[in-house]
C-alpha cells in the first residue's frame, strides 16, 4: 500500500470515529500518523538525482512575494501591471507554465514578485507540479492568494488546507511550546498554562507514535494536537498572507463589501486597475520592512540608498544594522547616534540591542585607537631607553 493509500485510509478512519473524550486518544494519535506520512511523502525519492525538476529562481531585492492561486484567476496581469515584466495572459487555464519574477519598485525598496503556475486540488500530493509551487511559496516572505470574486468561497478553502498540508501555517504564530529531545531521563511533561486540548497522557501516546521516549515537552499556553505535531516535526513554514479578490466589476457592490471585510482580505479589479495602490501599501505593512538612512560624522544624512531591514530576514535592531553593513563593523562600534521615531529625544545615545523603525537616520560612532605612551601629563617625553642598565651613565661632578 502506497503512502496516499495510507493517507487517505487514516482520514476515513478519523471521519468515522466519533469525538468524545473516549476516542481523543485515538484520534491524537491518528493525527501524529498522517503527519508522518505527509513528511515522507515530501521527501524526495530515494536514488533521485540531486537536480531537481523544479523552477526556483534566486532571490533578489529586499523581500520576495509569492502569487498563489487557482488557474484564470489573473495572476499574470496582476504581475504585468505591478513590475512591467510580460507575463503571457490567455482566456484558457494553465497559460503559465513556469515561474516568471518581477520587481517591484517601492518606498526606495525592491520587492520581488513571483508568478506562480496555477495549482490544482490535490497539489499537496504532487498533482499539476503542485509540489514545486509550494516549495516556491515557503521560500517567499508573504504570499498572495489570488481568488475569483465571482466563484464560490470553497476556494479559499482548498487552497488554505493545500498549503496547511505541505507544511504552511497561514497567518498563525508558532506555538509557545518548548520541545527538546534527550539521551534519558524518560519524558518530562510540565506546563505553565491551563490545558484544555491535551493532557500528559495524549501528549505520551504522541511521543511515543514518533518513538521518542527521552524528550523534555513544556507548554506555555494552552495548544492543540496539532500544535505539539507541529513542534515534533520541526519543518513547518509560519508565513503571512493576504488574500487578494480580483474581477471585483463584475460583482455586485454588496459582495464587494462583504468581501473586504474578511479577515486579511483585500478586493482589486486588474481590468479597470481598481486599488492596485492600496495593495501595494498592504504588501508593505505585511512584510514589516524598515529603511534605516546611514549618516557621516560631519555631514547630511544620505537619503537616496537606504538599508534596509526586516524582521525575517534577520531583526531591525542597530546590532543587525551594523552587521548588514560588514561583519567586522560590529567590534569597533563605541556608540550610536540615532534620530527618528525610534529615539526618544535627537539625536539618542543608543547601543547594540536598541530597536529601529521605518526611516530612521543612524551615525556609528567607532572607537578611537589608543595612543601609545599614555596621554596628558602620563604620556612620556623622553627617547631614552626604558631599562636603566642601558642608560647613558652621566659623568661624575667635579669637586
Amino acid at each position: 500500500m502506497g503512502i496516499l493509500e495510507r493517507i487517505k485510509e487514516i482520514e476515513a478512519e478519523m471521519a468515522r470515529t466519533q469525538k468524545n473524550k473516549a476516542t481523543e486518544y485515538h484520534l491524537g494519535q491518528l493525527k501524529a500518523k498522517i503527519a508522518k506520512l505527509r513528511t515522507q511523502l515530501l521527501e524526495p525519492p530515494k536514488g533521485a538525482s540531486a537536480g531537481g525538476d523544479g523552477f526556483e529562481v534566486t532571490k533578489f531585492g529586499h523581500g520576495r512575494v509569492a502569487l498563489i492561486g487557482f488557474p484564470s484567476v489573473g495572476k499574470s496581469t496582476l504581475l504585468t501591471m505591478l513590475t512591467g515584466t510580460h507575463s503571457e495572459a490567455a482566456s484558457y487555464e494553465f497559460t503559465t507554465l513556469t515561474c516568471i519574477p518581477g520587481i517591484i519598485h517601492y518606498n526606495d525598496t525592491k520587492i520581488q514578485l513571483l508568478d506562480l503556475p496555477g495549482i490544482i486540488e490535490g497539489a499537496s500530493e504532487g498533482k499539476g507540479r503542485g509540489r514545486q509551487v509550494i516549495a516556491v511559496a515557503k521560500s517567499s516572505d508573504l504570499v498572495l492568494m489570488v481568488l475569483d470574486a465571482s466563484k464560490s468561497e470553497g476556494h479559499r478553502q482548498i487552497l488554505t488546507r493545500e498549503l496547511e498540508a505541505v507544511g504552511l501555517r497561514l497567518n498563525k504564530r508558532p506555538p509557545q511550546i518548548y520541545f527538546k529531545r534527550k539521551k534519558t531521563g524518560g519524558i518530562s511533561f510540565n506546563s505553565t498554562a491551563p490545558l484544555t486540548h491535551i493532557d500528559e497522557k495524549l501528549c505520551y501516546q504522541i511521543l511515543h507514535e514518533y518513538k521518542i521516549h527521552n524528550a523534555e515537552v513544556l507548554f506555555r499556553e494552552d495548544s492543540t494536537v496539532d500544535d505539539l505535531i507541529d513542534v515534533i516535526e520541526g519543518n513547518r513554514k509560519y508565513i503571512k498572507c493576504v488574500y487578494v479578490y480580483n474581477k471585483i466589476d463584475v460583482v455586485g457592490i454588496d459582495d464587494v463589501d462583504n468581501l473586504a471585510r474578511q479577515p486579511n482580505s483585500l478586493v482589486i479589479s486588474c481590468n479597470l486597475q481598481l486599488n492596485l495602490d492600496r495593495l501595494l501599501a498592504r504588501m508593505w505593512e505585511e512584510m514589516g520592512l524598515v529603511r534605516v538612512y546611514t549618516k557621516p560624522q560631519g555631514q547630511q544624512p544620505d537619503f537616496g540608498d537606504p538599508v534596509v531591514l526586516s524582521t525575517d530576514r534577520g531583526g531591525c535592531t542597530v546590532e543587525d544594522f551594523c552587521n548588514h553593513i560588514h561583519r567586522s563593523l560590529l567590534k569597533d562600534v563605541k556608540y550610536v547616534l540615532v534620530w527618528g521615531t525610534s529615539a526618544r529625544h535627537y539625536p539618542q545615545h543608543c547601543g547594540l540591542g536598541h530597536g529601529l523603525e521605518d526611516e530612521d537616520v543612524v551615525q556609528i560612532v567607532k572607537k578611537k585607537e589608543k595612543e601609545e605612551g599614555g596621554r596628558g601629563r602620563f604620556k612620556s617625553h623622553t627617547n631614552a631607553p626604558d631599562r636603566i642598565s642601558d642608560r647613558v651613565k652621566k659623568a661624575p661632578l667635579k669637586t
